[in-house]
């Protein structure tokens, strides 16, 4: 049957469809395919801009129908300052992948974050001592939230440190997840002493230079590296990688723009050092976390098939629930 049109989504509509527990197991799915090769790799490309940049993502996923999904983003670190926009802003089409057809054109801003945080929970589930329940959060904005929102929903965390060069917003991010999780939270004292009292810790800022070094990581830590998303940013000590069992969700995408890439830039680490690609270990193919004393990170620079994943949930469910509205982008009258 001729499809009627092409669904638009808001990024309120889009909020509306896609809770963060569907967004985890829909992207541990995602990750599963592509570890028993079942889904063709991923693709990316990335362009610098003045003060920002923009990348494109895109894969094919047959979650109940074969799907094409395209994200481009734009990253621009300035924007809250300068034009009061988000950081990160962009849309994601979905087609058919059987014709090509166009399906949707939705914000992209809540997939991302939902996505991102989701795939911290995934590597979580497999990475972390299961008993952890002491966790750092680096990097209090929107990402920081989702991340700590995931990590609840597969681990027993009852406590949390707040760490950001912003001491207001992570006093806020504290007071807000503690009310929201009913956990302890507090600004962490020093970075140093929280990531060393925590079991788990999340990066996902926007720094240029690693501020998470060998030396302030206990053993038996799990560390979700979140925001190395291009070639500029660092956030873990190579050192640390290099010490640790590396975890990555795309080898060739970490070895490009995550934090992968700046170890191996260091001559510390090659691509032979990296333990495994996520969808390996939830495929089954390799070991996840061997031991209670090992420090596992997960270098995580976002694949396009955990988009894929949460793209297709929003449709689906907009289509059967009749959210969004159509168009006919190629009608000529």
């Amino acid at each position: 049957m001729k499809p009627q049109g092409t669904l638009l989504l808001t990024r309120r509509e889009v909020a509306a469809l896609l809770t963060i527990e569907e967004c985890i197991k829909a992207v541990e799915n995602a990750f599963k395919l592509y570890g028993e090769g079942k889904t063709a790799p991923p693709g990316i490309l990335g362009i610098h801009a003045y003060d920002g940049g923009f990348h494109i993502k895109a894969g094919l996923l047959e979650v109940g129908r074969n799907y094409f999904v395209a994200k481009t983003n734009a990253n621009f670190p300035q924007n809250p300052l300068r034009f009061g926009l988000p950081t990160i802003q962009g849309i994601i089409i979905v087609c058919d992948a059987e014709n090509g057809y166009p399906l949707a054109v939705m914000d992209s801003i809540e997939i991302t974050i939902l996505r991102t945080g989701a795939a911290t929970a995934v590597a979580a589930k497999y990475l972390a001592r299961a008993d952890s329940h002491v966790a750092t959060i680096c990097g209090c904005g929107n990402q920081g939230r989702i991340q700590l929102l995931a990590l609840d929903k597969v681990l027993p965390i009852e406590r949390i440190f707040a760490f950001d060069q912003d001491a207001k917003r992570a006093l806020q991010f504290a007071d807000d997840m503690s009310s929201a999780l009913h956990i302890t939270a507090q600004v962490a004292p020093n970075l140093r002493k929280a990531v060393g009292d925590s079991d788990v810790c999340v990066t996902c800022t926007t720094a240029r230079q690693y501020f998470l070094r060998k030396e302030d990581v206990e053993p038996g830590t799990f560390i979700a590296a979140v925001g190395a998303d291009n070639a500029d940013k660092q956030e873990l000590d190579p050192k640390l990688l290099a010490s640790s069992k590396v975890v990555v969700d795309i080898l060739d995408q970490c070895a490009t723009i995550g934090d992968l890439h700046h170890a191996l830039a260091a001559g510390l680490m090659t691509r032979e050092n990296v333990h495994a690609e996520l969808g390996e270990i939830v495929a089954g193919k390799k070991a996840g976390r061997t031991s209670q004393d090992e420090i596992t990170i997960f270098d995580s620079t976002g694949m396009a098939l955990q988009d894929a994943a949460a793209a297709a949930i929003v449709y689906e469910k907009a289509r059967q629930n009749g959210n969004g509205r159509m168009i006919d982008f190629a009608a000529v009258e």
